[in-house]
């Protein structure tokens, strides 16, 4: 009787060996397949980040003195519309297929989530603006960078003006 349970238990231990290594080869060919999937996605970066490699055409700073963002606002004054009128007139002229990356800046005044919120709607009140113009909108994207990356200290008046900008970045 000893002999016989001793053959079961065998077999169960064998069964179940043999079931845990059936699901390591499966974890083993999936983990396969992820290194291959996320080698395959590094080497489409990396193409992509060769193929960007030299396409910068130019910037345009739109920054108080030209766009006229109020402190905490996001709209457009009119002289600041004239002067993306002027950019897409330079669009037009240059015929090249374009891509606009359009960044939002503030002053460190505020939050870091009221800072990101607010440079994002001032990159996308000149994203739409600039649509309305004729610049189709699958070729811009709009990001915020808030209080990040200052032009100026924010210490005084004068810096905190220079930082709240929109940063037109041209990529061809």
């Amino acid at each position: 009787m000893l002999t016989l349970s001793a053959c079961a238990s065998h077999k169960y231990v064998d069964d179940k060996f043999a079931l845990a290594n059936g699901r390591m080869d499966q974890q083993d060919a999936h983990l396969t397949q992820l290194d291959k999937t996320s080698q395959e996605a590094l080497d489409r970066a990396t193409s992509a980040g060769k193929l960007a490699e030299g396409k910068f055409n130019y910037s345009v700073v739109l920054s108080d003195d030209s766009i006229k963002f109020a402190f905490g606002k996001a709209e457009l004054s009119d002289s600041g519309k004239a002067t993306l009128s002027q950019l897409v007139d330079r669009l037009k002229s240059d015929n090249k297929n374009v891509y606009l990356e359009i960044q939002g800046f503030t002053d460190s005044v505020g939050t870091d989530a009221v800072n990101y919120k607010l440079g994002s709607e001032r990159a996308d009140s000149v994203r739409r603006f600039l649509n309305t113009q004729g610049v189709a909108l699958n070729r811009m994207a709009s990001i915020s960078y808030g209080a990040e990356q200052p032009v100026q200290p924010n210490t005084t008046a004068t810096g905190r003006s220079a930082n709240r900008r929109v940063v037109i970045v041209v990529l061809s």
